[in-house]
């Protein structure tokens, strides 16, 4: 057996969320200093390779939310294992759509979409005298 309680957060600025088996970490940067956060990503990395966990660096995003003005583009790119961390721009975070610029437009969009697609389900059904 794996016990993850002791993979938590090594800075203030940071957070580690654990969920089935997706890890979050989630970097406050200040002022420009990315260096908590970076040796953040280091030590869960290397916490990974002394429980035997092999970390899908395919599968690893970043999203970066940045109220700086005019900075935008100028974070250097996260590596892991030597390998280059995609970079994106909105992703699914426990069934929530989460976006850059955290906008609610993409999550409620889904939202509209399932509906919509429940209630055709529904209207068939009442269709067919059911």
């Amino acid at each position: 057996s794996l016990y993850t309680h002791d993979c938590v957060a090594g800075h203030s600025a940071n957070s580690i969320t654990k969920f089935a088996d997706d890890t979050t970490v989630v970097g406050r940067i200040t002022d420009g200093d990315e260096s908590e956060y970076r040796r953040e990503i280091d030590r869960l990395t290397k916490w990974c390779q002394y429980n035997n966990l092999a970390l899908n660096t395919s599968k690893t995003k970043e999203l970066i939310v940045d109220f700086g003005r005019g900075r935008k583009g100028t974070h250097s790119p996260v590596y892991i294992n030597g390998l280059i961390v995609e970079r994106i721009k909105n992703f699914k975070f426990l069934g929530e759509h989460i976006s850059e610029d955290l906008s609610w437009s993409q999550n409620t969009d889904a939202i509209i979409k399932k509906a919509q697609q429940r209630l055709y389900f529904l209207r068939r059904l009442r269709r067919v005298g059911m």
